[in-house]
């Protein structure tokens, strides 16, 4: 294994997990989750000489990630609605209410347009500044504002202007 092959795998290995959280939050599905990470290490590989270091390596990937899944979700139409034949479980902290609050985030987050969840993975979720959230986006900073203002102002409409919403350390996501 060459020096390049081997520093691309560690990276993959350290960040892989992380990575698939992201692209499940913006996909709402584990299998294509997955795919889409395995895409987005692909093209990374390929742009791995000239990434230099890993955290250029993460931010590159991570935009692989997002503009790929926007690309998905333009070219296949997708109405955000997974079929399941398994009603996972959920944690029982003993509020029903807070479970059913979060439940109910998600699945709006879920129906967001795909760059309005897009943006609100990366700036809430993944903790990313504006600026790295427009590089991951490939667009302007105003314009993650502007998703990210259109997307909050959506889930209060549906939600209403009393919903939490938590920090990544706060939202714990079980299966």
């Amino acid at each position: 294994m060459s020096k390049r092959d081997k520093a691309f795998a560690e990276f993959a290995q350290s960040r892989g997990a992380a990575l698939h959280r992201a692209a499940y939050l913006m996909v709402g599905d584990s299998q294509l989750a997955q795919d889409l990470v395995q895409e987005a290490l692909t093209k990374t590989y390929v742009a791995w000489p000239r990434l230099r270091d890993t955290s250029r390596a993460e931010a590159y990937t991570r935009k692989a990630i997002t503009t790929t899944a926007i690309t998905w979700f333009r070219r296949k139409g997708w109405n955000n609605e997974r079929p399941t034949d398994v009603l996972h479980d959920r944690r029982d902290d003993g509020d029903s209410h807070a479970i059913t609050d979060r439940l109910a985030i998600w699945q709006e987050v879920q129906a967001l347009p795909p760059r309005q969840r897009a943006a609100l993975v990366l700036r809430y979720y993944e903790d990313l500044t504006e600026a790295q959230t427009a590089e991951a986006m490939s667009c302007a900073i105003g314009t993650v504002k502007s998703q990210v203002s259109a997307g909050l102002r959506k889930l209060r409409e549906r939600l209403g202007n009393d919903i939490e919403l938590v920090s990544p350390e706060e939202a714990v996501m079980t299966r």
